[in-house]
């Protein structure tokens, strides 16, 4: 690893500490529904077309909201809604009203199939200031990954309309056996559209994809996906990103614009549909802090939070005597086995280039 990097990932180092004990929210998910239209292969979350977990009352979450307002300038607390699907919540809009009124900018995430053009026109009335859609393959590899005929054409047709307007937008493409090959011609398309923004992600060996083989990426495919998107960042036209994921060694800040940083639990915090207080989504259930309908929001966020704060317990196993934990501490939280704290990707190991 070049000498330069090394330097700027030790003054990084220092500011991620100094995040950490800032404990500033600047990113709140919630988990609006567990009701979705498709049925994926990788999904980590309970979610089905009949969840089990009813929609929490917009009320609920609204009181959070307000909660933060008593300490936080609500326009630098991005509120995002994730699922299941948030286009199923019958009263979206006027969430996303309630939360301009409060001053604090909403966004989603979704997975296109509802999002048409008046669906779309609405949320942007409402408010909707940013967009990530998912796109997962060309036509037949992404509808077997979706689980549902016709959802590629529907998530395209749902990147087409955002891709018009003005609004901060992405899409997340991730990454499995079926479209790994296909990598190309997505960008191809999506250059065409005029995207400005691509992210990548690993699936994580989690929920349904933790025994699916189709899922699974070996180490050769692992370098290929981030030479890909090194070398498509080079070409300068679409702005492909590594997600948020791991640390990469010699691939941080080629395949990415800044170091490894888990913020989950330092800078973002999440409300689960039963009302669960965790971080980041990907870690689901794995670090619940606290629950809204039996304690004050703020008050565990203040006070709780420090098993992702302080890293340390995370120095066990391979990452013990791991010459770069300094620059990864242990890498993301829901890369880690919850009973027993193992880490079950790491993305360092498998990027290890000959050189190194």
């Amino acid at each position: 690893m070049k000498t330069n990097k090394k330097l700027f990932f030790n003054v990084f180092r220092r500011y991620r500490h100094n995040q950490a004990r800032l404990h500033k929210l600047n990113y709140l998910f919630w988990e609006c529904t567990l009701k979705c239209n498709l049925d994926c292969a990788h999904c980590g979350s309970d979610c089905s077309k009949e969840s089990k977990v009813p929609d929490m009352p917009l009320s609920d979450f609204l009181n959070v909201l307000d909660r933060i307002k008593d300490e936080y300038d609500p326009s630098k607390v991005m509120v995002v809604l994730t699922g299941g699907e948030p286009t199923l919540r019958p009263d979206l809009e006027k969430a996303g009203k309630e939360f301009n009124k409060r001053g604090f900018p909403w966004g989603m995430v979704s997975n296109g199939y509802a999002l048409n053009e008046e669906k779309f026109n609405a949320l942007r009335k409402a408010g909707l200031a940013s967009l990530t859609i998912s796109l997962d393959g060309l036509k037949e590899s992404h509808d077997w990954f979706r689980g549902r005929e016709g959802s590629y054409d529907r998530a395209l047709n749902a990147i087409k309309i955002a891709a018009k307007s003005k609004m901060t937008f992405d899409v997340v493409t991730c990454i499995h056996q079926r479209n790994i090959s296909e990598l190309p011609k997505i960008r191809d398309i999506l250059i065409h559209l005029g995207l400005k923004k691509w992210r990548i992600f690993i699936i994580f060996p989690k929920g349904r994809a933790k025994d699916n083989p189709d899922l699974i990426i070996s180490d050769e495919q692992f370098r290929y996906i981030y030479d890909f998107i090194t070398e498509t960042r080079k070409a300068g036209k679409i702005m492909a990103s590594a997600g948020c994921e791991g640390f990469l060694g010699d691939y941080e800040l080629e395949a990415r614009n800044y170091p490894f940083f888990c913020r989950a639990g330092i800078q973002i915090g999440s409300v689960l549909a039963d009302g669960s207080i965790s971080a980041c989504p990907s870690l689901r259930a794995d670090y619940i802090q606290g629950n809204i309908y039996e304690d004050d929001f703020l008050d565990i966020w203040n006070n709780r939070f420090q098993i992702m704060r302080k890293r340390k317990w995370t120095k066990t196993g391979k990452c013990k005597k791991c010459k770069v934990y300094k620059w990864c501490e242990g890498n993301g939280l829901h890369l880690r086995d919850e009973s027993t704290g193992e880490l079950l990707l790491c993305h360092y190991e498998k990027l290890q280039r000959p050189a190194e």
